[in-house]
């Protein structure tokens, strides 16, 4: 198995990767880079399904609905979005409840991009974005009532330093939302992941500049031990499932290949990874974890 990356290299890999890729991603998928939500499995409105994924994690995690008779101090008023693109989710969460958004991410594009868009929308008040690194993320303790990290938590090398983080920034009772990919549970009697299961997540690790994987049992342990309470925790593999053969079907347009073609090394390998998530996804080895809970 190759030799694994350092913090530094992480960063730097991580940051590069989305600053070549992020582009290309928008022109074909839109300003949402996270899977969809595929309820009925059959839709083919894949960026609605992108949105209603944000909704529907949201619904799942007791955070109230503008639209619903919840009383309005409920509602968020402070994010930050960890990890966040070019900003599709925050700038959605922001037209949703009115709150204020803070986004960090390692690419600086991704973070010129996010404001670019926000500005266009008439929401640079409301949603900013920076370049930050989210194992020492830039705001005070206690700043923020919704933490919200959407597909991020896989890039963090140090899973506690990276729920420590979450927790720091929260305000007491604040709800912190953790969507991640995660390695399956280890069954019982087990040590570790097979030889074979590892060496694929290895392949993937290379092409996503991703550390080692872990569980959401890992996470929860991890959760508990810093004293978060009201832990709910799922298993949405099955519902995000049709997207990664969606995403490897538009590559496959001349448009896209072209996109690919222009876009670098580390993009095209990317794109050669999709087929290996998948995989993993299907042998039950790759799991789409949601984890919710809220601070003391």
């Amino acid at each position: 198995m190759s030799k694994e990356r350092s913090r530094e290299e992480l960063k730097i890999g991580i940051a590069g990767f989305y600053d070549r890729s992020s582009k290309l991603w928008e022109e074909v998928w839109g300003e949402h880079m996270h899977h969809g939500y595929y309820v009925p499995a059959n839709r083919t409105d894949h960026k609605q399904a992108q949105v209603d994924l944000i909704d529907e994690v949201l619904k799942w995690a007791n955070v109230p609905s503008s639209h619903n008779d919840e009383p309005s101090s409920r509602f968020p008023t402070k994010c930050i979005d960890v990890g966040c693109g070019i900003g599709g989710s925050s700038r959605h969460i922001v037209r949703k409840y009115g709150c204020t958004c803070n986004g960090i991410t390692l690419s600086p594009y991704q973070a010129g991009r996010g404001n670019e868009l926000a500005k266009n929308e008439g929401l640079d008040n409301l949603a900013q974005f920076q370049v930050a690194d989210a194992l020492d993320i830039p705001f005070e303790d206690g700043s923020f009532d919704l933490v919200w990290s959407l597909e991020s938590g896989e890039h963090m090398p140090d899973k506690e330093k990276f729920v420590s983080e979450l927790f720091r920034v929260a305000m007491p009772g604040g709800r912190i939302i953790l969507v991640t990919w995660c390695h399956r549970d280890l069954n019982y009697g087990e040590n570790s992941l097979t030889r074979k299961e590892k060496r694929l997540l290895s392949k993937i690790n290379r092409a996503y500049y991703l550390p080692q994987w872990c569980s959401v049992d890992d996470y929860v342990n991890i959760i508990e031990k810093m004293g978060g309470e009201d832990i709910k925790r799922d298993d949405w593999s099955y519902i995000i499932a049709p997207f990664w053969k969606a995403v490897i079907k538009s590559s496959l347009n001349f448009r896209s290949l072209f996109g690919l073609l222009k876009s670098g090394f580390s993009t095209q390998r990317g794109a050669y990874a999709m087929f290996l998530m998948l995989r993993g996804f299907n042998k039950g080895l790759i799991k789409f974890g949601l984890i919710t809970f809220t601070k003391a």
